[in-house]
């Protein structure tokens, strides 16, 4: 193995200060997610594994590394909420992520407003300029190569309504860098803020331009 390149197997350690892989599979975007129990008890929570799954039907999901409220409420109700983090929400977006317990509502303790949703009963960041309301497609427990299950689970959801601040909106074409959205890089602190000046073009091969 050259001497430019570090090699681990995962299983046996990566032998570095900090893990790599959230890193390098990144920046991601951050799955803010708002939901509550049967009972109306409300939780919002960032997820660093969060990404869009498909198109049409559009699909969302984040992974649970734990069993969390999260999870708990998702499967009680059915429904959630994904919420934009931005630049000007960064702070109030991690206070939501302090380990308290469910009696606790984050929207409260993060200084955040709910705002009520149009199709399912979960609210919404009222503060976030964009946000999707998601009803449950699947919850998967994720499991290894050998087949043994880990404590992780893969929450999917379609999306049933978009909102979105007309202002992101430049002659109908969403304004990604417009938003200010923060992405959540590696090692214990670091985001990203997308802007402008990362932007460049390229289109598929054939593509009418």
């Amino acid at each position: 193995m050259p001497d430019d390149i570090h090699y681990y197997e995962p299983a046996n350690g990566h032998g570095l200060p900090h893990d790599p892989f959230n890193a390098i599979v990144g920046p991601r975007p951050i799955g803010w997610i708002s939901s509550q129990d049967a009972d109306g008890h409300l939780n919002l929570a960032p997820y660093s594994f969060f990404t869009a799954f498909n198109y049409i039907p559009p699909i969302i999901g984040f992974s649970s590394i734990g069993r969390k409220d999260s999870l708990n409420n998702i499967e009680q109700t059915g429904e959630f909420a994904w919420n934009l983090a931005t630049r000007p929400l960064a702070e109030q977006m991690n206070q939501s992520c302090a380990m308290v317990g469910p009696e606790v509502n984050e929207f409260e303790l993060s200084g955040l407003t709910t705002v009520a949703s149009k199709v399912i009963s979960v609210p919404r960041v009222a503060e976030s300029p964009v946000s999707f309301e998601c009803k449950v497609t699947q919850i998967i427990q994720l499991q290894r190569a050998d087949g043994n299950v880990v404590p992780s689970w893969l929450i999917l959801g379609e999306v049933v309504a978009v909102h979105i601040a007309r202002k992101l909106l430049k002659d109908g074409v969403y304004d990604t860098a417009a938003a200010e959205p923060i992405l959540r890089g590696g090692g214990p602190a670091d985001y990203f803020q997308l802007g402008p000046e990362a932007l460049f073009k390229m289109y598929r091969p054939g593509a009418v331009r």
